[in-house]
């Protein structure tokens, strides 16, 4: 087991083309270290694990890794074999058994060649060279590999069914899955992880962060779910504007020292520039005095000048960077009962997704639909979208789903469905309304992007940016009822929060997919649980949800609204309820 530092940067600079990423970075990663990852999109994060990996090389300094230390990289998307199945790819884990299992099988074909088992000599340096192989390949593990490999993938929640399937068939998330499997097996001492947690479902988060809090080694993870920071950082490592920054402590504590540090260095920053211009004022003044050929003065100024020029500047901090401009509003007020779903059922060549789901979402309610990948949160959209414009492609094949009259939807697809990848940026929105370019080209500021943007296909931009091209649209077609599919998922913290706040001043209805637990916490008022095809409520966060499920789990009473006043009418008394939920 190797103690101290397992790997460390050592005054390294990245460019792409002209454009510097980042410059002389210092890190020292220790062999017990639980470091988070963060930054904005397009800061360098990708980059220093791949440079970590030996994947990318740096154009100055020095990427060191001390012997012996195994690196085991998870790319965000990681490459496989199509053409294997499942157990076929994983058994694929370790390098070292594979080697070693090829170096006996070619030993064991050399003892049936005669030229080798007719010479005493040949033959004992083989079976020597054999007994050495197998000997090595008992002590990592090889005779138990395969019951190994497929204790892992339970583990991760396939069952032995799934083993057989080709790669082709799995989920994003799923391959994910396949991918931390590999890296479990063989335990490297270092381990890199880049957005593993990107189309995990709940339970998938939750074993990855027992996965994390539990390794033998060091873990660097990259992610934006803030939630799963909180529970596994014990650092935090940050990337932005070309400079790496540490702190120690999870996520909140990283957030609130970070804010404390920028307050400091703003207050330090205005007393230094304060004596600063104080000095050089009197240089000046004393230059002036000294005009007159007064050395004494002279002497004096350049003495001061020399105090300039030694003084460390202290930077600005920029306290407010430049986020999303986003501003939510419902052009026009929806029903109270914005949708009601009623036993509602779907099957695909005979298995049923969803079993009698009901469901009453109500205005100005938020709402998050939970549940484990697979459970059919996407098929009860796709029915949705079907029952309001035709722009689904499901029908469900009983039970009923009313939309309310008034009510206007605005979608957000996980997969960016919605945008059309052959049209440009700038086509993209004015599909939406027409535009002049200067007002195109001021809302694609609010959204972060440059004039020029505006001519990209959608097709070329990043996942991030297809993100805030769909919240772009959003706001602009200003309906009275949200459905967002994990509109967290390519979203980078700070745009994740912009979101929030915008969902919290929102005056319409919001229905969200979402397995980003802290978004959860922060915006919704009801869980909603869709699992073997029906739906549970529970009337509070995530949070709540958890403390609730738990409970009844336990067999304690269920939290139940309480109908003070039968005569009062149904939507008043949720709206009571959950007021009452929430503290208000």
């Amino acid at each position: 087991m190797v103690i101290g530092t397992v790997a460390r940067l050592d005054n390294v600079t990245l460019y792409f083309g002209a454009q510097m990423v980042f410059e002389k970075l210092v890190w020292e990663i220790y062999h017990d270290a639980r470091v988070g990852l963060v930054g904005p999109n397009g800061a360098g994060k990708s980059s220093i694990l791949r440079l970590l990996a030996g994947e990318s090389e740096a154009n100055a300094g020095g990427v060191f890794i001390t012997r012996g230390v195994r690196v085991g990289y998870l790319p965000q998307e990681p490459q496989f074999d199509l053409a294997r199945t499942v157990i076929e790819e994983a058994l694929d884990a370790s390098p070292t058994l594979a080697a070693l299992e090829r170096e006996m099988e070619r030993l064991h074909a050399q003892m049936g060649d005669p030229a080798i088992y007719n010479d005493e000599r040949k033959l004992q340096r083989v079976l020597d060279a054999h007994q050495r192989a197998v000997g090595e390949f008992e002590e990592k593990g090889g005779l138990n590999f395969d019951n190994r490999v497929r204790a892992t993938l339970r583990g991760l929640g396939f069952q032995d069914a799934d083993f057989n399937l080709p790669m082709t068939a799995l989920s994003g998330g799923q391959k994910k899955l396949v991918g931390l499997a590999k890296l479990l097996i063989e335990q490297p001492e270092l381990l890199l992880l880049d957005e593993p947690d990107n189309h995990l479902d709940l339970n998938g988060k939750m074993f990855l962060e027992k996965l994390i809090a539990d390794y033998p080694g060091a873990v660097v993870i990259v992610s934006h779910d803030r939630y799963l920071l909180d529970i596994v950082a014990e650092e935090i490592a940050e990337l932005e504007d070309g400079t790496l920054a540490h702190y120690v402590g999870n996520y909140s504590e990283y957030a609130f020292e970070k804010k404390h540090r920028l307050l400091k260095q703003q207050q330090m920053f205005e007393v230094q520039q304060r004596d600063i211009q104080r000095l050089e004022f009197s240089m000046r003044r004393l230059m002036g005095w000294g005009a007159g050929q007064n050395e004494k003065f002279v002497r004096r100024a350049r003495s001061m000048m020399k105090r300039l020029e030694k003084i460390e500047r202290i930077d600005k901090p920029r306290l407010e960077r430049k986020t999303m401009g986003l501003a939510l509003s419902a052009q026009k007020r929806g029903s109270n009962r914005v949708i009601e779903i009623t036993d509602l059922q779907k099957s695909f060549d005979g298995i049923s997704v969803l079993r009698g789901a009901n469901l009453t979402v109500w205005h100005r309610e938020r709402v998050g639909l939970i549940g484990p990948n697979g459970a059919g949160k996407s098929v009860l959209f796709r029915c949705i979208l079907s029952a309001v414009e035709g722009r689904g492609t499901e029908t469900p094949d009983a039970g009923e789903l009313k939309i309310g009259p008034s009510t206007t939807i605005s979608y957000y697809a996980q997969e960016h469905q919605t945008l059309d990848l052959n049209a440009t940026l700038g086509d993209e929105l004015r599909k939406m309304r027409a535009m002049v370019d200067r007002e195109l080209f001021g809302l694609l500021g609010r959204f972060l992007f440059s004039a020029e943007d505006a001519k990209k296909k959608i097709s070329q931009l990043s996942g991030g940016e297809k993100a805030r091209v769909q919240v772009a649209k959003l706001m602009m077609r200003g309906a009275n009822f949200l459905l967002l599919d994990e509109p967290t998922n390519n979203l980078d913290i700070p745009s994740s929060e912009i979101l929030e706040n915008a969902l919290a001043d929102y005056d319409g209805t919001v229905l969200v997919i979402s397995h980003d637990r802290y978004f959860l916490d922060n915006v919704v008022d009801r869980i909603a649980e869709l699992d073997d095809g029906g739906i549970t409520e529970y009337l509070g966060n995530y949070t709540y949800y958890l403390e609730e499920k738990a409970r009844r789990a336990r067999g304690e009473p269920v939290d139940v609204i309480e109908d003070e006043d039968e005569e009062e009418d149904e939507y008043e008394i949720k709206n009571r309820a959950l007021r009452k939920t929430r503290g208000r």
